[in-house]
């Protein structure tokens, strides 16, 4: 599909949940036609964004503005046409386990599409042979390793060739190898795709150096870096270093043992029943 590369730009964001707000007046912009990875500690902000990303939860203030278009402003009905245009890899590829693979894959045409049943399964077909699975398309997702069904899950979201692409920790519950292979995968796609807007929510270091054009660090709600992995690593900041080199700024010592003595004497008096 040629189309022009959406940007994201991101003002002035409030959001979170219920009372409690995790994003802060947060402000970055996501390149149009990039990887963005998305870095941070847990709890700083990261699926919160997400979520606001895919319209999952709406901003109590601040603009999303996707190619140009205030996703905030817009009606459920107008979000949802939005919304077809993106494509979603989840963390378990969520996938659906009575399916097969290719029908899984063609689900987003099966519901947008009046297309005939042999084009739907063609399309899936050219599809999985994207990420190497065209020899599995009849195999169901219990078959497969779990690395198997996360590739499945990135031809399912790339089948409609959406102009985004959001990706939730697509290296998770990998080996190394296996994390590997899916980095040059999202590679390998964006070279198909070049105008795909790619955002990449991670806790994997490696995973940024490989993949990452353009690099997001969140800490505490706000945009404590947004530049590129160069100026990340060379960056000086403290919680920049701390996060690249694994640092803590204080050891945690307990203060007591976590059972008393008459604790232990009971587990002792279990153990040896």
């Amino acid at each position: 599909m040629n189309q022009q590369a959406w940007d994201i730009t991101l003002e002035h964001l409030d959001g979170g949940y219920d009372d409690h707000l995790v994003l802060k007046d947060f402000s970055a912009t996501i390149p149009a036609g990039a990887i963005t990875t998305i870095l941070g500690e847990s709890g700083c902000g990261k699926t919160t964004l997400l979520r606001l990303l895919l319209g999952l939860n709406r901003p109590s203030a601040g603009r999303i503005l996707m190619g140009g278009r205030d996703i905030c402003r817009m009606s459920d009905t107008q979000f949802h046409k939005m919304r077809r245009r993106f494509g979603v890899l989840f963390q378990d590829g969520a996938l659906i386990s009575s399916l097969t693979l290719a029908e899984n894959v063609a689900l987003p045409l099966v519901e947008h599409t009046g297309l005939p049943r042999k084009t739907l399964r063609d399309a899936a077909l050219r599809t999985l042979e994207l990420v190497g699975l065209d020899k599995f398309a009849d195999y169901y997702p219990g078959e497969l390793s779990g690395g198997m069904r996360k590739r499945a899950g990135l031809a399912r979201a790339i089948v409609t060739e959406p102009p985004v692409l959001f990706c939730d920790e697509p290296t998770s519950g990998l080996d190394p190898i296996t994390a590997a292979q899916m980095d040059q995968l999202l590679l390998d796609m964006k070279a198909c795709y070049p105008s795909m807007t790619t955002v990449v929510v991670t806790h994997d270091l490696g995973s940024m150096d490989h993949i990452a054009e353009h690099v997001l660090v969140l800490q505490n709600g706000k945009a404590a870096f947004s530049g590129t992995k160069e100026q990340l690593h060379a960056s000086q900041n403290p919680y920049l270093r701390r996060f690249l080199d694994r640092k803590f700024e204080d050891s945690r010592r307990m203060a007591a043992p976590p059972l008393d003595s008459s604790v232990r004497q009971a587990l002792a008096e279990w153990l040896d029943d």
